[in-house]
């Protein structure tokens, strides 16, 4: 799953790109263990990564407010480790045997599954709908985590974003342009303001996925939202005509120079500063960018003049504007061996209150419902959480269903594609390849 970028958020974003998990020693950590003996814990730890702030600012604020009587019975203990350290950190403790009531799932949602696969997990959709509180889940988060997950709820949304194209309304009007609603008329926008010396696109080419992610949403607009599943299912391969298409249509734009120069060095607060300082038009990106957006320290454009686009249609295309892509960011998991009655209780309480709690302290938005009367800081981000809570399907991002190694493969030579010197039939062969090796 902030400007300089709040720890919080670019340790999400992070965590939505990496994928360094063992699974094969995990695998061997875990054995035929099972969950062990239930285990009844002394506090409700919680771990997570060093870079992330945000839910650990959340459970203490509930800690003290709306679940004091849960956290008097089951004190909040939270302790970190750095972002690199996680996945190594949780297959050892998944070797041992001990891990922490709640904790944040590893950098990519294989080794999360091979921990559930492993009864290491509780069974979260049962223990909230034991309890009457699965319905404080938006539906649309649910489905991006059973998507990811093997079917499965096995963590919880603390964080949920959907993700499209923020663009300056000013200078759009200034140069006569309106929210594009295709592809060839999003390309033909790029061509003038480049003609009028803006730059169309800004994006961190350093961390890869920002790049991406524009060539998963152009597959699922031309292809449909089970695009990248039948890659996955291997029914495709990226290296058919129509998906090197996507691959093309993406690199085209690097060569017409819409993202600027030294895209390859560019890091994700660069690119984001380049966005809210006006010296691009157009950022594609999810919605965790509202809590920059509402900075009006960051954001010298101003929130009034930011409005938020869907991935454009593709001509002839399967796909709809209104699937958005989406993801939980960093998801937060709790162990089956140490969820009893407390635990339950705490977890309720979560359900029932997260949502507002942590949109009004830190303008987040997470999975649950906001169960609480909120005034949205501006326009843009209204209308973010009203597309949210309309939102009935939902797709994923372009590593989201690969191999950790073709993850790592496919952000890592991103730049490349889109700076050129890597040609889209090399760069789908590459990944591909990667792939069928896992």
């Amino acid at each position: 799953m902030s400007p300089r970028m709040p720890r919080a958020r670019r340790a999400r974003l992070s965590l939505l790109t990496a994928g360094t998990a063992s699974l094969a020693l995990l695998a061997t950590a875990c054995g035929g263990s099972g969950g062990g003996s239930s285990s009844a814990p002394k506090n409700f730890s919680y771990l997570s990564v060093t870079e992330n702030t945000a839910v650990k600012a959340a459970l203490t604020t509930l800690s003290e407010g709306a679940c004091k009587a849960q956290n008097k019975a089951l004190p909040l203990k939270v302790e970190t480790v750095p972002q690199a350290s996680l996945d190594q950190k949780l297959q050892l403790l998944a070797g041992q045997d001990a891990l922490p009531v709640q904790f944040a799932a590893g950098n990519a949602p294989a080794l999360t599954n091979q921990l559930n696969k492993s009864g290491k997990i509780a069974d979260l959709e049962k223990e909230l709908k034991d309890r009457g509180v699965l319905d404080q889940i938006e539906p649309a988060a649910v489905s991006t985590v059973k998507a990811l997950y093997d079917g499965k709820l096995a963590v919880l949304p603390y964080e949920y974003n959907i993700e499209g194209i923020f663009y300056n309304k000013k200078l759009f009007t200034a140069n006569g342009l309106s929210q594009p609603g295709t592809w060839d008329e999003l390309v033909a926008d790029s061509a003038k303001l480049q003609s009028k010396g803006i730059q169309p696109f800004s994006a961190s080419g350093q961390q890869g996925w920002p790049l991406t992610r524009l060539i998963s949403g152009y597959l699922y607009r031309s292809l449909g939202p089970d695009a990248l599943k039948k890659v996955a299912d291997g029914a495709a391969k990226l290296t058919d005509p129509e998906y090197v298409k996507a691959a093309e249509e993406i690199a085209a734009l690097g060569k017409k120079g819409y993202f600027g120069k030294g895209l390859g060095s560019i890091d994700y607060d660069t690119a984001m500063n380049q966005f809210l300082n006006g010296k691009a038009a157009m950022f594609y990106m999810g919605s965790w960018a509202l809590s920059n957006i509402s900075d009006a320290k960051q954001n010298k454009v101003g929130a009034e003049n930011v409005g938020f686009m869907p991935f454009p249609a593709v001509t002839g295309g399967k796909g709809e504007t209104d699937q958005y892509p989406s993801n939980v960011g960093l998801g937060i998991t709790l162990a089956k061996k140490s969820f009893d009655d407390k635990t339950g209780d705490w977890t309720a309480c979560i359900a029932k209150n997260y949502g507002a709690t942590v949109l009004k302290g830190q303008g987040a938005i997470s999975g649950f419902k906001v169960n609480a009367e909120f005034e949205d800081a501006n326009k843009v981000t209204a209308d973010v959480r009203e597309t949210i809570e309309t939102s009935t399907q939902n797709v994923l991002w372009f590593e989201a269903l690969f191999s950790t190694k073709a993850t790592t493969v496919s952000q890592t030579n991103a730049a490349s594609l889109v700076s050129g010197s890597m040609t889209p039939q090399k760069f789908m062969q590459t990944v591909q390849d990667a792939l069928a090796a896992k």
